[in-house]
């Protein structure tokens, strides 16, 4: 019961923490230099235009008015025009967003799996030379930006061995998946189309791994120490001296501890990837909402930068919530407090 009270909590702080989201992103929004009308018309429209356009969207009343009429309209789904493709920001986010959340699952599939793996060997073998391997690519991996390892992916893979396509979600040539879920490698699975889910997976790899590196690095790190640290913990010695095998003292017993901070940084990092992808879906022409974000910053779309801001913080409030619950199952002595 004391679960679904914790929940119940989070979800509502969650919504207060949206309200403030919205506020402190709208005033940023609508103090960025530029007229957002001009820039929507372009430079050869009249100023009689300019300003009817402006009369149209609202902009020429008060601040504090926008924000209700905005919230207002928000609380029912309907988050304005875009400036800048003159659709619906919501319509804008549901062709964008699954794009991006499919780059992201794979991103935090790849950084999960190589982080442990990784963090698990250098702390089995802590102070060996395979340790001090994973050490200094792990170090590579959490100063080098992602954008960097886009870059050099696409060079390596793409144009000297031409291994691996670099530009979008499939090859030309290769039929859609009629629009299920929006993601092009679910899609292609639910809809039995293999051909296009393989094309799929082959133009996700390298965006993927791109942003996944630096989190996989920075989670080898942390699986690293926790291993390190709960091996000299009592109870492992009491395991070793009644003569359980050390293999199994890591899987079933020394894992699960060790994991609760990977888990935690695992989730911060697939919130982060969202808001950080933007460079990433750029180079490899990825049509997420990352990019769609930015194209809207550059082009000052006031309505798709902050409906884009506030399904960001939806995700982080999400995955922060996610991530909890996780970490009271891994977590004996949490869960009991939550029951």
């Amino acid at each position: 019961m004391k679960l679904w009270k914790f929940i119940g909590s989070r979800l509502l702080q969650g919504i207060v923490v949206l309200i403030g989201l919205s506020i402190v992103i709208f005033l940023i929004a609508r103090v960025m230099p530029g007229d957002p009308a001009r820039i929507a018309l372009g430079p050869l429209a009249s100023d009689n235009q300019v300003e009817e356009y402006r009369k149209l969207m609202g902009f020429d009343k008060p601040i504090t008015v926008q924000y209700w009429v905005w919230l207002n309209h928000a609380i029912r789904g309907d988050l304005g025009i875009s400036l800048f493709t003159h659709r619906p920001v919501a319509e804008d986010i549901i062709q964008f967003f699954p794009a991006t959340l499919e780059l992201c699952f794979f991103s935090i599939l790849f950084e999960g799996l190589g982080g442990i793996i990784l963090g698990v060997i250098a702390g089995r073998f802590a102070d060996k030379w395979i340790d001090n391997v994973v050490r200094i690519i792990a170090y590579i991996g959490v100063v080098t930006p992602p954008f960097v390892f886009a870059i050099i992916f696409m060079l390596i893979f793409g144009y000297w061995l031409h291994l691996l396509p670099t530009l979008g979600q499939l090859s030309a040539g290769i039929t859609a998946p009629p629009r299920i879920t929006g993601m092009i490698i679910f899609d292609s699975l639910i809809s039995g189309n293999f051909g296009a889910a393989k094309d799929g997976l082959l133009h996700i790899l390298l965006p993927a791994l791109s942003l996944a590196l630096g989190g996989m690095s920075q989670d080898a790190r942390i699986t690293r120490s926790g291993v390190v640290d709960n091996m000299n913990k009592d109870y492992v010695g009491a395991l070793r001296s009644c003569g359980v095998p050390n293999n199994r003292i890591m899987f079933k017993y020394l894992l699960k501890p060790s994991l609760i901070p990977t888990v935690s940084m695992m989730g911060l990092s697939f919130a982060y990837t969202f808001a950080n992808a933007f460079l990433v879906e750029t180079i490899f022409g990825w049509p997420g909402i990352s990019r769609y974000g930015m194209n809207a910053i550059l082009n000052k779309d006031l309505n798709s930068i902050v409906g884009v801001v506030m399904v960001l913080g939806v995700i982080f409030i999400l995955v922060n919530l996610l991530v909890d619950i996780i970490v009271a199952y891994l977590d004996p002595r949490i869960r009991l407090k939550t029951q």
